[in-house]
């Protein structure tokens, strides 16, 4: 049996009815940049999430590019970020003109460490010049925003919350991208609520920030030709608008399966000697965008190299934590400064976990990893 790691034709195909008609119907209105369908998207994304604001852009980059640019952080500035991360967390800074400062991260949760974030922040000269932290809400969880919260008030530092992957999950009771000054949510087609293409949005609670984001993403025009401060061109597209909005609809649901699925792999595997199953953090939900594995004794590689084998998909995210990555060699980070996060890169193993996964593909994926290791 083959089990992919993900297989978007199967939820397309759940779906397909739906998903034609809204394609058709942009195709028939002839609006296809903003316009009715993504004002209507931004419209559903903020009452989900509970806020005042949602802007569409053209990708999570961009939600958290515009988001910097929106606070105003440039040259001089330093933003700290984890380095277990996908690089968009830190490209951003740097393309902003900023210096990403890296923190490590909570073995257990695979979120930035607020312990190591206070010990970041004891560098006065790191202190004087932070301007933002970004915590990555990483596979489904959100990090421990309220001590995160507490340190960046104490520092008077911005909060953008990298979301990109845990749309619907909750803190106590805050969900995911509402804590921050902003929220940054990705619409990659593997995410939880994926488009057929790039997408991304920001959410705030801030008025006079939404404006400046809404400005930003056309040029830094109001009106059009007129232009306020110099944008980009980041812009939400009606297509994907529409997409994102039949698919909402079912979000919640199949956030509900893949909690299942993981449910389902905790029970079979917990027990087994070599691997970690994914911790679940407290006063947290878990979305699982990802069910990753902790593989240790050096066993990971090997691991991944039996399940291809056996026809059985695995993803490592992430194979090289950012400091150690070399377009980041200049700021002068070396192996074993961030220990927590170079061990989870070379121990984390995702297995598959999909709304539309079958119970004999389940089964197959358990029983691969539990003959490897007896």
């Amino acid at each position: 049996m083959t089990v992919p790691v993900l297989d978007l034709v199967r939820q397309y195909e759940s779906i397909r009815d739906e998903m034609d008609a809204a394609v058709l119907g942009v195709l028939r209105s002839g609006k296809y940049v903003l316009g009715p369908y993504v004002k209507e998207f931004e419209e559903s994304v903020a009452a989900y999430c509970k806020c005042k604001h949602a802007i569409g852009v053209a990708s999570g980059t961009d939600a958290l590019l515009l988001s910097l640019r929106a606070l105003g952080i440039g040259p001089g500035d330093l933003v700290i970020v984890p380095s277990f991360t996908f690089f968009a967390t830190a490209g951003v800074v740097h393309n902003v003109g900023a210096t990403p400062v890296f923190c490590d991260i909570d073995p257990r949760t695979y979120n930035l460490d607020p312990e190591h974030l206070r010990q970041v922040l004891a560098d006065s000269e790191i202190a004087r010049l932070a301007r933002a932290v970004i915590p990555v809400h990483l596979y489904g969880q959100m990090a421990d925003m309220d001590e995160i919260r507490t340190i960046a008030a104490e520092h008077n530092l911005a909060i953008i919350e990298d979301a990109a992957q845990v749309i619907g999950a909750k803190y106590k009771d805050d969900l995911a991208g509402t804590v921050g000054t902003t929220g940054c949510f990705s619409f990659y087609p593997t995410k939880n609520l994926g488009a057929y293409g790039d997408g991304g949005m920001i959410v705030t609670n801030d008025d006079e920030l939404a404006d400046r984001l809404r400005m930003l993403r056309v040029h830094g025009a109001r009106p059009k030709y007129f232009h306020r401060m110099i944008g980009v061109n980041s812009r939400l597209d009606a297509l994907q608008a529409a997409i994102l909005q039949v698919k909402l609809r079912h979000l919640d649901a199949w956030s509900t399966a893949r909690a299942g699925v993981a449910d389902y792999y905790d029970e079979a595997l917990s027990a087994l000697e070599g691997i970690m199953t994914p911790c679940r953090g407290k006063d947290r939900t878990h979305i699982f965008h990802q069910y990753t594995l902790r593989v240790l004794d050096g066993e990971r590689d090997r691991l991944q190299e039996y399940l291809a084998v056996k026809g059985i998909g695995s993803m490592v995210y992430y194979p090289l934590p950012l400091h150690l990555q070399e377009c980041f060699a200049h700021l002068g980070y070396h192996q074993g400064q961030l220990p927590a996060s170079e061990k989870a890169s070379a121990e984390v193993l995702s297995l598959p976990i999909f709304p539309e996964l079958q119970i004999d593909e389940i089964n197959a994926v358990i029983e691969a990893v539990t003959l490897f290791f007896r």
